[in-house]
């Protein structure tokens, strides 16, 4: 190793690219130059150096940094937030895009909270706005930044505690701390602090398993977890006669949607599979039951989430490897109806059974909502409109997954054409149907005497 104390250090210049900060600096007649995406991160390295420099120290002519920086024991100094976009891109390309706005959605919040009060903070909605929509999305990081999300970002650069001091468990708790308020400073739901501390689990073993921390904090912080509810509210889940009734209506006002409407209570698919649904994945006879071969799902996430900039991501089936298929029997009344949705209604140019309004688009909720809460309340008595009884077209699924298993099929087979773990089922779907109480009551009834 060759040493000098001849070193010159230049002015932080800024050029047009994605990182604009470039420092120069000579040591022994050799440049050497380092560049940054934010002004604070080169003039932090660039006072070391003048520091390293001033203090008479020696620099390497290989590496142009000071002799003693090679001599210290390696401690990586990065913050939070330059792990917490390192963390998201890993994640990124093999994310659903759904998954994708959940992680940016945890990581700014939790950056959020992981700062030291600095002046100059920007307001809370710009700064979010920032994190969210630009620092944790891979895909927007790709063009230069409003100035608006570049002074938030050169704020959090500077104030974002190290990651190292996540070690300690009341920085820890800061972030669980974070994640547990919404912006307005109210508590958030269990299901959303479950959510995003998952995240932030997550993201503190992949700093152990880089080996930039010795452990994970989150496990030694004394922290009660809200309780989450995982079971189908019964309020929600209608009977036969209520969905016929609602699906009559949807008939005389906006008719290409009754079998989509339908596809999600007598087959219990989810919205997003529902939406992907093509022709050739429907078997329909004239007469009996038929089947439907599900493949993928069309979940609509926003176009800077997912790969092809299109609004809706479109991936194999949830839980499933790419390329499976899940087969599901549908009775009559399901092949019925699909196959005078094909005769009057067609398809779309791949095939697909449902569009949105544009007619070779995909259906979003925007689109078939409306008309899903136009058909609930003239359907429904006054009492029931109000209700949650059937409130989102969701609800049809948990409808369809609930009559059954009140119908005594078996969970297992319930869960396969669900698509779920028969766990999960048992936990989340064994409710009763609005109405049928009296009949499930007759058969316990029923089973006793059999005994006597």
């Amino acid at each position: 190793m060759t040493e000098s104390v001849d070193v010159r250090i230049y002015k932080v210049q800024k050029y047009d690219r994605p990182k604009p900060f470039y420092l120069r600096w000579k040591v022994g007649g050799r440049s050497f130059g380092q560049t940054f995406r934010y002004q604070a991160q080169a003039d932090t390295h660039r006072s070391k150096l003048v520091t390293a420099a001033r203090a008479g120290e020696s620099f390497d002519t290989e590496t142009g940094e000071p002799v003693s920086w090679a001599r210290q024991e390696v401690v990586d100094e990065r913050t939070w937030y330059e792990f917490a976009v390192s963390y998201l891109d890993m994640k990124w390309p093999h994310a659903a895009a759904n998954t994708r706005t959940s992680i940016a959605e945890a990581l700014a919040v939790l950056t959020m909270g992981l700062v030291y009060d600095k002046p100059g903070r920007p307001d809370d909605a710009i700064l979010r706005a920032a994190l969210y929509g630009w620092a944790f999305n891979a895909t927007a990081r790709q063009h230069e930044p409003a100035s608006a999300v570049n002074s938030a970002l050169e704020w959090t650069t500077g104030a974002s505690v190290p990651l190292r001091s996540l070690q300690k468990a009341a920085t820890a708790r800061r972030g669980l701390e974070a994640i547990a308020r919404k912006l307005d400073g109210r508590a958030a739901s269990a299901a959303t602090f479950t959510r995003k501390r998952a995240t932030f689990y997550n993201a503190l073993e992949y700093a152990v398993e880089l080996e930039l921390l010795d452990f994970n904090a989150l496990d030694r912080v004394k922290w009660t977890m809200p309780k989450k509810a995982e079971v189908v509210d019964p309020r929600v889940v209608a009977n036969p006669a209520q969905v016929r009734r609602i699906l009559a209506e949807v008939r005389k006002h906006r008719p290409e949607f009754a079998a989509f409407f339908a596809c999600l209570y007598f087959a219990a698919m989810r919205p997003a599979e529902a939406v992907s649904l093509t022709q050739s994945q429907c078997h329909l006879p004239a007469k009996g039951w038929g089947r439907l071969d599900l493949t993928a799902t069309a979940t609509r996430a926003g176009r800077a989430w997912t790969d092809t900039g299109e609004a809706h991501d479109v991936r194999g089936l949830k839980h499933r490897a790419a390329g499976d298929m899940r087969p599901v029997p549908i009775p009559p009344e399901l092949v019925k109806m699909l196959r005078h949705h094909l005769a009057e209604h067609g398809t779309a140019a791949d095939g697909r059974l449902f569009r949105g309004k544009r007619k070779e688009s995909l259906l979003s909720e925007s689109t078939y909502g409306p008309a899903w809460k136009r058909a609930r309340t003239a359907a429904l008595t006054e009492a029931q409109a109000v209700s949650k009884l059937a409130e989102r077209p969701y609800d049809l699924r948990h409808g369809g997954v609930s009559l059954w298993l009140g119908s005594g099929v078996n969970p297992a087979e319930v869960a396969r054409r669900a698509g779920h773990s028969v766990e999960v089922l048992l936990r989340v779907y064994a409710k009763c149907i609005d109405g049928q109480h009296e009949a499930m009551n007759k058969r316990i009834e029923q089973a006793l005497n059999d005994e006597m």
